[in-house]
């Protein structure tokens, strides 16, 4: 597993997901970011969740993306986990902020799954985005079409809005 780059965690749904995910890079020897709502930050939660390398969210600010380029290009050693969902409940697409951060830096997405009915959780390959979002993306549909989470029900399908119309699902 890379020491580095973007690890994204999905899907997203249910708060156990932070420490699985943590608890598995963690045992692998990589000491990621992991960006957190805002509003969790409250005492006594705030200085733990900071102490354990979450990074505070406003996901109503803007500059988030270029915040975290800026970062990586500052940092060799920078490794930051992204729920890409961007909330525990289903969506109808996935936040870019993943992929913008990857292609702006040259970084490999590592992808990270938690699956609550085989009671697995753990990282799958590791892949170097092309610029083709459609392309991409539809690697990472196909690693997670399997993968529900911890709550099935409530993921979300693996599209991007950068990717135009969307795709039809596969059987």
């Amino acid at each position: 597993m890379p020491r580095t780059g973007v690890f994204i965690g999905a899907p997203h749904t249910s708060n156990w997901d932070f420490v699985l995910t943590v608890l598995v890079l963690w045992n692998a020897g990589v000491s990621p970011r992991v960006l957190v709502k805002r509003e969790l930050f409250w005492w006594p939660l705030g200085p733990l969740l900071r102490a354990l390398g979450a990074l505070e969210t406003d996901r109503g600010a803007g500059g988030l993306v270029e915040r975290l380029t800026a970062d990586a290009q500052a940092d060799r050693a920078f490794a930051v986990v992204i729920a890409p969902d961007g909330t525990r409940r289903p969506t109808d697409h996935w936040k870019s902020g993943f992929y913008r951060i990857a292609t702006a830096t040259g970084l490999a997405v590592t992808l990270g799954f938690i699956d609550g009915p085989t009671r697995t959780t753990g990282v799958g390959p590791t892949i170097r985005l092309t610029g083709d979002v459609r392309a991409d993306m539809d690697v990472i549909r196909a690693f997670y079409a399997d993968k529900r989470g911890v709550r099935p029900g409530r993921g979300s399908t693996p599209y991007l809005r950068e990717e135009g119309p969307r795709p039809a699902p596969t059987p």
